[in-house]
Formats: C-alpha cells, structure tokens, sequence
C-alpha cells in the first residue's frame, strides 16, 4: 500500500457514474416493482452502499477508509433505456474516495444485473467512470475538464 502517513486529513470526495441498459419491458418490470427478487432499485441502492464500504476488500491495496458518507442514487432512463446509477463518497481522511464511488456504481448495476437476468441476460452495463474528485494534495478533478490537476504527472 501507498504509505500516506504524511498526507494532511482533508475533507475529500468523488462522484461516479454507470449505467445498465436493458430491454424496455425490463425497465417496465422495475418501474412496476415486478421484479421476481424484488425491489431492484431499493436493494442495488442497498448493494452500491454496501460495496463502498468493502471497497478495500475487494481492491487490492486500496486502504480501509472510515466513510462519513456514501450515498447511491438510481434513475430511470427510457432513452437507454436502462438505469443510471450516481454514487457519492466523502471521507475526512488521508486518501481520497475515487475507488469507493466506483465500486458503489460497480455493486449497484451489478446487483441490478442479478436482480433483473431472470427477464432479460442480454443488459448491459457500461459507462462506468469518475465524475468528480475533490481534496488532497493533486487538486480537483472533473470528467468534463475543469479540473485543477489536469495535466500533472500522475
């Protein structure tokens, strides 16, 4: 593991995103609460948040971080059409959250994926990716470019 004995705690959080496309009567299924194994949403929210907390668990070398917060959002999206799926992560800590908001995204369409195969093994999940990361010494960081270490050596 990276020895970050001396980082300075600051207030750090990232934000990720994801989603699953699927079939329509799929999505209809869930919208419904039809699902056979239940509330798909309610309980990939559950996952999402469950994953982040295990993140170090689950990815070599990550350190077990204290989590002030961990939050997992699921959105409808007839366009996909599928879920989309947000994760926040904050910590006050030495090292920054950008695994813990991936693997919130990861577990929760993950979880819809199980949830859901019976009605349809063909979705697909994708755009997984960091949105935003915010404290600690390399700056800021945003998908759309905005970021303060942009262009730093990593």
């Amino acid at each position: 593991m990276v020895d970050v004995g001396d980082k300075s705690e600051t207030v750090r959080t990232a934000t990720a995103e994801g989603h699953i496309r699927m079939k329509r009567e799929t999505l209809r299924l869930i919208a419904e609460g039809q699902a056979k194994k239940g509330d798909v949403v309610g309980i990939a929210r559950i996952a999402g948040i469950m994953g982040a907390k295990r993140t170090h668990e689950l990815i070599p070398l990550c350190h077990p971080l204290l989590l002030d917060k961990i939050g997992v959002e699921l959105t409808m999206d007839e366009d996909l059409p599928g879920l989309r799926v947000t994760a926040l992560a904050r910590v006050s800590g030495k090292t920054g959250v950008e695994m813990e908001a991936l693997t919130a995204v990861s577990v929760a369409l993950l979880t819809v994926y199980d949830m859901a195969k019976a009605a349809d093994r063909e979705m697909e999940i994708g755009g997984i990716r960091l949105l935003t990361k915010a404290g600690g010494r390399s700056g800021d960081y945003r998908a759309d470019g905005t970021g303060s270490d942009l262009g730093k050596a990593p």
